[in-house]
């Protein structure tokens, strides 16, 4: 899995049963500049094939697209997640 300046690259979905309110893994070592400018970006076309085709999201990109979220990025339309919570491995577990 790989985030590079807050675009993910490669996830997987933890839970496919509310495609409305998709959980993404998204494992990535990030250096400083990576995820700090701005919302995470998840393509639609990634979106999609995680929830099982279009008409499993065709609702949730209806109100992403009505609520500003659908963004473009070099020419891709992504998804905007403003809100992530970023997980240090390297210190000792801490309650989320």
């Amino acid at each position: 899995m790989s985030v590079t300046e807050g675009v993910v690259y490669h996830c997987f979905p933890t839970d496919r049963t509310n495609p409305h309110r998709p959980e993404l893994e998204v494992d990535a070592a990030v250096q400083p500049g990576d995820v700090d400018s701005g919302p995470l970006l998840l393509s639609v076309a990634d979106y999609v094939f995680m929830v099982g085709g279009i008409e499993a999201g065709r609702a949730f990109l209806t109100e992403m697209k009505r609520k500003g979220r659908i963004v473009d990025h070099l020419g891709v339309a992504h998804i905007a997640f403003p809100m992530w919570t970023p997980i240090d491995l390297t210190g000792p577990p801490r309650a989320l």
